[in-house]
């Protein structure tokens, strides 16, 4: 019999109470960045992914979120100051999302504000349903374990369950159907003087989802077949940079991952090209940037806007080649 979300979370939820222990309930979550990407699933209706995958946390570039009960007889969703239609497909998600959680006639207000820009390859997703789930985790009083957390989170959006943590995450592929051995964990490794550049070239949300252009690529590319392999080997590389404190070779296997998890998308069927001209104009600088004998490696997501990956001591470099970059430093 085939799992839903409200499946899973009935399991973890057990006989925890769905009465409100406060009247409103914050949380905090940070957006994170895939080193080693998450791309393709092996079940879309709980979202388990095909490989695992490996973090790295933005500090406070992330989602704050509040909830209380609605007054009004349907969920309120205010997103940025802004009330959000219901209509939307971002308010259609959250609600069904909510549904899973929720007593009988029971309605939210959700109050939400994002620091990173909307559905633009930032993982402004996973940090907002972490945080989601953080705050109802409060807002019932359930106590639930981080593992806990990254289960539910999850399962609104599958790089959210990286967002529980801070720092470096690897998220689990697992082997269970039911989804219960799939989830992040922390890594306990500091580097400090590490940075992530995030270059925003636009905050417009990007054409294909993330969710439609995943299942695209796993359906009709012909690169496809060779990714798991490439994400076994790549991990095995990171983990090994993590532990060594090896930049060049964080750089360079983060770099190698992120183009080719974007080859499997140009090789889908109609193709899926996220970047834009400024995106291919800053890779070249980057490369430019290393044949000058400046270490820096870039990375992208499922959106135009990429992150450069340098150490502290290149920070004046890079912010001279890149005027506009916002650098967050990961570990002060």
């Amino acid at each position: 019999m085939a799992l839903h979300k409200s499946d899973i979370v009935k399991k973890i939820l057990g006989d925890r109470s769905l009465t409100p222990a406060l009247k409103v309930a914050s949380s905090f979550a940070p957006s994170n960045i895939a080193l080693v990407k998450y791309w393709g699933k092996r079940n879309q209706a709980i979202n388990l992914p095909l490989t695992s995958s490996l973090s790295i946390s933005l500090g406070d570039k992330g989602t704050n979120t509040s909830i209380t009960l609605s007054s009004m007889p349907h969920d309120e969703i205010i997103l940025n100051n802004k009330s959000v239609n219901a209509t939307t497909e971002f308010a259609k998600r959250l609600v069904n999302f909510l549904d899973c959680f929720r007593p009988q006639a029971t309605y939210y207000k959700i109050e939400t504000t994002s620091n990173i820009p909307i559905a633009a390859g930032l993982a402004s997703s996973a940090s907002g349903f972490a945080a989601i789930v953080k705050a109802l985790d409060c807002f019932y009083a359930w106590n639930l374990s981080d593992t806990e957390l990254s289960i539910l989170s999850r399962m609104g959006s599958g790089s959210a369950c990286r967002s529980i943590w801070n720092g470096f995450v690897e998220w689990q592929t697992g082997e269970r159907e039911d989804g219960m051995d799939s989830h992040g964990v922390a890594i306990d490794t500091q580097w400090p003087g590490l940075c992530i550049g995030l270059l925003i070239f636009t905050e417009a949300e990007k054409s294909i989802g993330s969710s439609e252009a995943m299942q695209r690529t796993v359906d009709t590319s012909t690169l496809f077949k060779s990714w798991p392999t490439q994400v076994h080997t790549d991990l095995s590389a990171m983990k090994l940079a993590l532990k060594h404190h090896d930049f060049e070779l964080l750089g360079q296997t983060a770099e190698h991952n992120a183009l080719s998890m974007h080859a499997t998308m140009l090789s889908s069927w109609p193709p899926i090209l996220y970047s834009n001209s400024d995106s291919f104009a800053a890779m070249q600088k980057v490369w430019q940037l290393r044949q000058s004998g400046i270490p820096v490696y870039f990375t992208e997501d499922a959106g135009p806007n990429l992150k450069l990956l340098f150490e502290k001591p290149q920070l004046s470099a890079i912010q001279a080649a890149f005027p506009k970059i916002q650098v967050v430093e990961l570990f002060n």
